[in-house]
């Protein structure tokens, strides 16, 4: 097709989530017609962010600074910490402006059928953030999974004896959701965790 140098492009660009073969190659194809237009700042931007972005020490969020932007924002709530299981999520949550506190990355969930047991995640660091005596509420935003709801059930008895608030977020109806096209452990779980309306 185009050498052994696109090969290797394509099959990069593939590892990327979202992109398969054929979504790969026409990524490969655009970047390749306009070089100097994009395939050189991508390569200088890809450059860059390997050497200067990190874990949060505190959070484990991905920044150039540690700690993090977020951790170092005066303007958040230091009482309040968001526990998500990975970077994504806590992108995703800032990205909707709908969390104003502190965050924690768990890098994943408890699976006892995957391997990954409590001291693969980072619990530890979590829990002395809460013993240092300034968070009064963890919020635990964890996937609506057997694995997330197993984990946040888990961290909920952890973190019992800090005499701290622990909350989930609610899960059930998105909005705009059509009752009839919801899947059945949905449409549970948003009836168990309703509330006055």
């Amino acid at each position: 097709m185009g050498g052994p140098e696109v090969e290797r492009l394509i099959a990069l660009l593939a590892k990327l989530p979202g992109l398969g073969p054929r979504s790969a190659r026409r990524a490969a194809l655009k970047l390749l017609q306009h070089p100097e237009a994009r395939m050189l700042p991508l390569s200088v931007a890809l450059t860059d962010a390997a050497r200067a972005v990190r874990p949060c020490s505190l959070c484990g969020n991905l920044d150039s600074s540690d700690p993090c932007g977020i951790c170092l924002d005066s303007h958040r709530d230091i009482t309040l910490i968001c526990v998500v299981e990975g970077v994504g999520d806590l992108w995703a949550i800032e990205r909707a402006g709908a969390h104003r506190g502190l965050y924690h990355v768990l890098g994943g969930t408890l699976s006892p059928l995957g391997g990954v047991g409590p001291e693969d995640l980072s619990v530890t660091p979590l829990l002395r953030r809460v013993g240092e005596g300034e968070v009064r509420e963890v919020i635990l935003a964890l996937g609506a999974t057997v694995d997330g709801a197993a984990t946040a059930h888990w961290l909920a008895d952890r973190l019992a004896s800090f005499g701290i608030i622990v909350s989930r977020v609610a899960q059930g109806v998105p909005i705009g959701g059509a009752l009839e096209v919801l899947d059945d452990g949905t449409l549970t779980t948003a009836l168990r965790a309703r509330r006055p309306g």
